[in-house]
């Protein structure tokens, strides 16, 4: 199935000179976001993952259908002070200044195989924090699965060891 077709370009948003590419009429269409779920569950089994995690929001988009279609547990990293328990943080630079992301203390165990998945991979500074708190927790990230790759901006670099599965690349 051709995805890219579900995929519509917004010019200047959202500001001038950004090209944004909005995933909702992927996600619209039942039978495409079923497709791309499928795709991204069948390379988590490749991988022989045991946990999924996706930083907000739109990783817990793309991560908790596949978690649902493996029957494997999912575990949300968010922004500092939006989980309830014993987080771990990590610090992690934007275009613009810093940001914090955190996952629950407990949310991985030790040696757990982890899939982490998001829908645009751009600059990398998202994924390559996630996979610090994975990896602080003592996970082995098995695999990284993005919808979009927006390959000019070279973010796979900051992924450099990682094995990534992207289904349409920009």
């Amino acid at each position: 199935m051709d995805l890219k077709k579900f995929i519509k370009i917004v010019e200047d948003y959202p500001k001038p000179g950004i090209s944004f590419k909005d995933i909702t009429p992927l996600m619209d269409n039942g039978e495409a976001f079923k497709y791309a779920t499928n795709q991204i569950a069948e390379y988590a089994r490749e991988r022989n993952v045991d946990l999924i995690v996706g930083p907000e929001a739109r990783g817990f988009i793309v991560g908790c259908p596949v978690a649902y279609a493996l029957g494997l547990g999912f575990s949300p990293v968010r922004k500092e002070g939006k989980l309830p328990r014993e987080t771990i943080k990590v610090n992690y630079g934007l275009e613009y200044g810093h940001d914090v992301l955190a996952i629950h203390k407990d949310a991985i165990q030790p040696g757990q195989r982890v899939l982490i998945t998001d829908d645009l991979l751009a600059t990398g500074g998202t994924i390559q924090a996630t996979i610090q708190l994975v990896e602080k927790l003592g996970g082995v990230v098995a695999g990284i699965a993005f919808l979009i790759e927006l390959t000019e901006l070279d973010g796979r670099s900051k992924l450099e060891g990682h094995n990534i599965l992207t289904l349409m690349s920009f």
